[in-house]
């Protein structure tokens, strides 16, 4: 399991046998079940979780109750309430397993004695912190500025075989359109 994590950082930055190591003793692996909560809002958040397996997702609840999904983290991709993470504030996020999955976690403390052992960890880090932003900063855009079918191309594009993984009324939700209009897409599609 922690294999897959060596892999998606060499894709990044370069380690030695000796950094792999301490890569590895620093991560915890869990296992969620479907729909199980790996965060909830307003919990203080400790780590940071790579996905091995599975497919997780961060929501949001706006004032009427309702989930607004943010981010969907599929294998070799990262999820956390960054802010709280970050800040050591409470969770304004929640995290679920969408299905069953697997994930190494890393406490904040111990990343940032990582960062001491293997300083490339950093350059990874930042790497992945500025295509996170990058995203969200296009998913922004999109929601203003493209149509709804293009948004759901886009989410096809980006995410091939998500379709078949999550709740057709939360992709909806995430391309800023109703589950009524996203059928009516996928059928003309």
């Amino acid at each position: 399991m922690k294999l897959e994590l060596i892999k998606a950082i060499s894709k990044h930055v370069e380690l030695t046998a000796e950094e792999q190591r301490q890569v590895i003793h620093a991560f915890s692996s869990a296992k969620l079940k479907r729909k199980e909560l790996w965060l909830e809002e307003g919990e203080k958040t400790q780590s940071l979780a790579f996905v091995v397996s599975g497919c997780l997702y961060s929501y949001s609840f706006d004032s009427k109750g309702q989930i607004n999904p943010l981010q969907f983290a599929r294998p070799h991709g990262w999820v956390t309430d960054l802010y709280a993470y970050l800040s050591n504030a409470p969770s304004t996020l929640s995290v679920e397993a969408l299905t069953s999955s697997e994930i190494l976690t890393i406490t904040r403390e111990e990343q940032l004695k990582l960062f001491e052992a293997v300083p490339k960890l950093e350059r990874y880090f930042r790497i992945i912190t500025e295509n996170a932003l990058v995203s969200s900063r296009k998913r922004n855009l999109d929601l203003l500025n493209l149509s709804a079918k293009e948004r759901y191309e886009q989410f096809i594009s980006n995410y091939p075989g998500l379709l078949q993984e999550v709740p057709l009324k939360l992709i909806a939700k995430y391309i800023g359109i109703t589950p009524e209009f996203l059928s009516k897409l996928r059928r003309e599609g």
